[in-house]
């Protein structure tokens, strides 16, 4: 069984996909975390990110293992578990134009379906998971919420992990990631193929317990 969850960032997919992974017993995929490892990859190199030939050959060139468990998806980069450092806010910045990158997209979309084939069952998030990866996924879903909310939670998130957050920084962050990604999970809008949750009012908990509740409507029928 396939599950797929997308949406804009801080709308609450990895915390809501990692909580129903964990409620069913699947492996859960963080693809946003595949973007990300680049990102930080390009930083450490001191990659140019403006060139996407660049980015592209380096994307290509780098052993990214993804480890897929029910609570977690742990990242590794030539070996190197980057799962914390991949968080910060330098690399969230440095993720846009590496998530903008056809070349890059393509090869990790084969490289999620590669993932998708070898788990069998797993719970996906991203942004083109139920419209692009996944197109055959038993129960999609897209998260929502106002892009203050979102903020907020991105700066709270930042914050616990110790680093400063600027809110006005990250509002601009997520706006412009906004732009660049609306596109990838409108299809399944547009064909209501997928169910829509606004989290902008709701807890945690409240978001877990819907979406179980769908699935599990769908997985007796």
């Amino acid at each position: 069984m396939i599950i797929t969850i997308d949406g804009p960032a801080g709308s609450g997919k990895s915390t809501v996909a990692r909580k129903l992974a964990a409620i069913l017993e699947f492996p859960y995929l963080d693809t946003g975390a595949m973007y990300r490892a680049i990102a930080y990859t390009a930083l450490q190199n001191s990659t140019d990110l403006s060139d996407e030939r660049a980015l592209l050959a380096l994307a290509g060139s780098m052993d990214l293992d993804l480890d897929c468990g029910p609570t977690h998806t742990r990242v590794r980069v030539n070996g190197h578990d980057v799962s914390e450092a991949i968080r910060s806010m330098a690399v969230s910045a440095a993720t846009l134009p590496v998530a903008k990158n056809a070349g890059i997209r393509a090869l990790l979309v084969d490289r999620q379906r590669q993932i998708g084939k070898k788990l069998g069952s797993l719970v996906s998030e991203g942004r083109d998971q139920g419209s692009v990866v996944f197109p055959q996924a038993d129960v999609k879903f897209v998260l929502e919420a106002s892009l203050e909310t979102r903020a907020d939670r991105r700066c709270q998130e930042l914050e616990a992990d110790g680093e400063d957050a600027d809110r006005s920084i990250v509002m601009e962050n997520l706006a412009a990631r906004d732009r660049s990604d609306a596109k990838q999970w409108e299809p399944l809008l547009s064909s209501g193929a997928a169910t829509v949750i606004d989290t902008t009012e709701m807890k945690t908990v409240e978001v877990v317990d819907r979406l179980a509740a769908i699935v599990r409507g769908y997985s007796v029928r």
